[in-house]
């Protein structure tokens, strides 16, 4: 849909372009006489010229390409009316180009929203620049110390905020899988997760913003930036991201686990129990490692399935251990709902990029 798009846009500069020669005589139209001022004939030219810079901005996925395609189509609209029987059809081209802005502009008010969360937390951000050092791991249970060490941690900055771009695949019960890619921003001391997502379910075009801010959690889907599909507020859900923040810090930010507001309980020799207490909320996690010592599940029963109306017990096995940014993560995981008949594996994660101690927006967001 977005490449077919695309090229309505350039045929539909193409066309502005020819009626523009044809104003100053370099083409001839033989079933149309009638004389183009050279006024009006520059007037094709700037809308052809804007139709093509929202192309291009298009092309590269900025998020105001439809700016100038909104200038292109009033110019081309105003003119059409001067030439209406050899260029009315035009009219039914911007009607969808229009159609299209709309659309344009709802997806970035939408993602707008994540953005302008980023910008602000930035904002007030400052970095203490302290590094993780031995000592720091004292109080920890042997098996997370290792866990730490074996991740590349120590002597490393401490990670106080890090950034995130996933490529994966989602599904709800009873429907088909669903390529997504995401991307997002977790802040550590005061914690923050702000995780936004695009996909294309059954064809249509989905945007998700899951908005961590406590003392509140936020998650809304919606179809072509305009439906809202998904929207869930509820009290429920800031435990329920407070056990995704948590999850995020064991998987992905290994040095962040020294944090004072997890308590450790050890289980076994493999297994331990953390437990995040944040504000007026607790929650808690088993974590599950192998005989090297790489951390292979995280197991919850804090977790509200908004599907399912009620708390499920939740975990995320992860394998493929890589190296990024210096530091040893797992680059797979999957997101897992135990329902009372077995386990339901909804989404599937492949870690691309990881970026620690950001002090600005990175990536397309900037």
């Amino acid at each position: 849909m977005r490449v077919a798009f695309l090229l309505l846009l350039i045929l539909h500069a193409v066309v502005h372009l020819f009626w523009f020669a044809h104003a100053f005589g370099w083409v001839e139209q033989e079933y149309f006489n009638k004389v183009i001022p050279p006024m009006v004939g520059f007037s094709w030219f700037l809308a052809a010229f804007f139709l093509l810079a929202s192309a291009i901005l298009l092309g590269k996925g900025r998020l105001n390409w439809f700016h100038p395609a909104l200038i292109g189509v009033l110019i081309s609209q105003m003119w059409i009316f001067s030439a209406w029987e050899a260029t009315k059809l035009g009219s039914l081209v911007n009607l969808i180009i229009l159609i299209g802005v709309f659309i344009g502009y709802s997806k970035s008010r939408f993602e707008g929203h994540f953005q302008e969360d980023v910008q602000a937390t930035f904002e007030n951000l400052l970095l203490s620049g302290k590094r993780l050092k031995e000592k720091h791991l004292k109080s920890l249970p042997n098996v997370v110390q290792h866990y730490i060490r074996r991740s590349g941690a120590v002597g490393q900055p401490k990670v106080e905020n890090f950034y995130l771009e996933f490529d994966g695949e989602m599904r709800r019960q009873g429907e088909a899988w669903f390529r997504f890619s995401s991307r997002q921003y977790n802040f550590i001391p005061r914690p923050k997760r702000l995780f936004f997502m695009k996909a294309r379910v059954k064809g249509i075009s989905t945007q998700g913003y899951h908005s961590y801010q406590p003392p509140s959690a936020k998650m809304t889907v919606k179809a072509l930036s305009i439906y809202p599909v998904v929207k869930a507020d509820s009290p429920e859900m800031l435990q329920t991201e407070t056990v995704t923040f948590l999850n995020d810090l064991c998987l992905f930010a290994p040095g962040a686990l020294i944090d004072e507001r997890i308590q450790w309980e050890t289980l076994d020799e493999f297994r331990v129990k953390a437990i995040f207490t944040y504000q007026q909320i607790q929650i808690s996690a088993v974590l599950f490692f192998n005989t090297e010592g790489d951390l292979v599940d995280f197991h919850s029963e804090d977790r509200y399935d908004i599907g399912q109306m009620k708390f499920l017990p939740f975990s995320t096995p992860v394998k493929e251990y890589r190296v990024f940014e210096g530091i040893r993560l797992p680059s797979y995981g999957e997101a897992t709902w135990h329902y009372p008949d077995g386990p339901f594996v909804y989404g599937k994660f492949k870690l691309k990029t990881v970026r620690y101690n950001q002090t600005e927006m990175t990536g397309e967001d900037s």
